[in-house]
């Protein structure tokens, strides 16, 4: 499960650095997750279903990213906690790099938690815990 589930973010972090290339392949992107997923941060919890709509919205996202100036998204580091043979939280550590004309190279460290399954030998993110990202950007002036 260790194994599996760190392979999975591997190329959630090569994605992403793709996506903020203008690269992504969003069918690619969306093979990270489940069929369904939930995800909860301060503004509320949602579900959502992986179609072409979850492809649209990740794709607007990641071109929201690259306009505030987004430049890197790093994993520092993931802990991983078996919840039982096929699931596990997955809290990822992130460092986000941004840089544009008017504002300086910010460095901003966060967590996500995400839960994991293991079907057929793959991990896939079923859901997500987060904490206020428009907070936290505009904390550091980048929003």
């Amino acid at each position: 499960m260790e194994t599996e589930t760190r392979r999975l973010f591997e190329r959630y972090e090569r994605l992403f650095r793709q996506a903020l290339a203008g690269e992504a392949d969003m069918d690619e992107v969306a093979s990270l997750y489940a069929s369904d997923f939930i995800a909860a941060s301060p503004a509320g919890v949602m579900s959502g279903k992986n179609d072409q709509q979850l492809r649209n919205v990740m794709a607007q996202g990641y071109a929201h990213y690259r306009d505030i100036g987004t430049r890197r998204m790093r994993i520092r580091d993931i802990r991983v906690a078996p919840i039982d043979g096929l699931h596990c939280m997955a809290s990822v550590a992130w460092t986000a790099t941004y840089a544009r004309d008017d504002l300086a190279e910010t460095a901003i460290d966060f967590e996500v938690h995400y839960l994991v399954q293991i079907r057929g030998g793959e991990a896939r993110v079923f859901g997500w815990v987060s904490g206020d990202e428009q907070a936290l950007l505009k904390r550091h002036g980048v929003v």
